[in-house]
């Protein structure tokens, strides 16, 4: 069974939303459903994939890789072309890039991902599969 969807806590809804109403197209991702209270993204054209929620957390803190939790979110593009310019935004949009895009051959041949970090320090990444 694939997994459903994944719910995520931010400090600032607001600013999460205008930060992530920009990059979750470049993902291929489009809005889902929007409260007071949450904001959500599913895959374009009912592609398959996790939906993506977001909600006000109860009890903010830095985000950290290295703790218990979520280490980071990984969306697949179809293109390398498609990870440099998801890069290219979140740069222009003032995130910390933690790995430019390369290829991580570790992984498998033809792993060519970006890393990055969302206002709130999560660390998204965006990545393609062909050589």
């Amino acid at each position: 069974m694939p997994l459903g969807h994944l719910g995520i806590n931010v400090p600032d809804l607001t600013a999460a939303r205008a930060y992530y109403d920009v990059v979750m197209p470049a993902v291929d991702y489009q809005p889902f459903f929007a409260t007071e209270e949450q904001f959500s993204y599913q895959p374009v054209d009912g592609t398959s994939g996790a939906m993506v929620f977001f909600y006000r957390t109860a009890e903010p803190r830095v985000h950290s890789p290295t703790a218990t939790g979520v280490q980071h979110l990984a969306f697949t593009l179809s293109t390398r072309e498609a990870v440099q310019a998801v890069r290219d935004l979140v740069a222009g949009l003032g995130s910390v890039v933690v790995h430019e895009p390369q290829e991580f051959p570790q992984y498998h041949a033809g792993y060519y991902a970006t890393f990055w970090q969302d206002p709130f320090g999560l660390v998204l990444e965006a990545v393609c599969h062909q050589a």
